[in-house]
């Protein structure tokens, strides 16, 4: 898809955009189950994810920024505003939900609302950036790499 009609507009998300934030990351958690069995989506994954949009949006450590296009929002980035508690810099923003539907990939969106979550995130006492995502989401690897990010940690899981 060419977006020609309009320019896609980036804003902190409100609460009026909730049920569609909640469609984005439910689609952004089954996505992530697809790369690896451990991240299986919980029964109850709809009612949780309305639960923490909504308690992002109000938590004042807690960015939620939307792409909207034609009145539709088609993107979510949701970060946090956390502590290093044994490294310098010791204030980092974390990344933890990106999601950008698919018929709006490939068009620069996510690398715009990376940059503005970076500049949000600044503003906000943050000088390094980290982003959390599965390990085998080749796509997320290669978007982070083109962006600048590195690896610097790895987390593996075992179901017990």
């Amino acid at each position: 898809m060419v977006l020609m009609e309009k320019k896609v507009i980036f804003r902190e998300a409100r609460e009026s955009d909730v049920d569609t934030l909640v469609d984005l990351v439910v689609r952004l958690k089954r996505l992530n189950e697809e790369f690896d069995a451990l991240l299986k989506v919980r029964e109850d994954v709809r009612d949780r994810a309305k639960a923490y949009i909504t308690n992002a949006i109000k938590d004042k450590n807690s960015l939620v920024l939307v792409a909207e296009y034609n009145n539709k929002v088609i993107g979510v980035l949701k970060a946090d505003i956390r502590e290093r508690f044994f490294n310098d810099p010791m204030i980092e923003g974390y990344i933890i939900e990106f999601y950008i539907m698919p018929e709006y990939r490939k068009q620069g969106l996510g690398t715009e609302l990376l940059q503005l979550a970076i500049e949000r995130l600044k503003q906000r006492g943050a000088q390094i950036i980290a982003a959390e995502f599965p390990s085998q989401n080749k796509i997320a690897v290669e978007f982070y790499t083109k962006q600048g990010f590195r690896p610097i940690i790895n987390i593996h899981a075992k179901q017990i």
